[in-house]
């Protein structure tokens, strides 16, 4: 299974700019390839998210996932969910 030269490219994105707020990946059957499905806008909410994810296919994402500590300190954290 090879993974298209785009998901890196946007991940890093994601990572370094904070440029997407999320990253949805799929396996396209045909190419026997991971691609990028769907980029979330660094405004999408969390449910902007989830309504991106099919009920019946499997998809793999990287969200971005902001909040704050107890200490009141504004934290993000990069989560790849399967």
């Amino acid at each position: 299974m090879a993974v298209h030269d785009d998901c890196k490219l946007k991940f890093l994105e994601l990572k370094a700019k904070r440029t997407y707020h999320f990253t949805v990946f799929k396996i396209e059957e045909k190419q026997k390839q991971v691609i990028v499905e769907k980029l979330g806008e660094p405004t999408d909410s969390y449910e902007a998210f989830t309504s991106s994810l099919p009920a019946d296919e499997c998809r793999y994402a990287v969200y971005d996932f902001d909040f704050v500590t107890d200490e009141n300190c504004q934290k993000s954290r990069i989560i790849f969910i399967a």
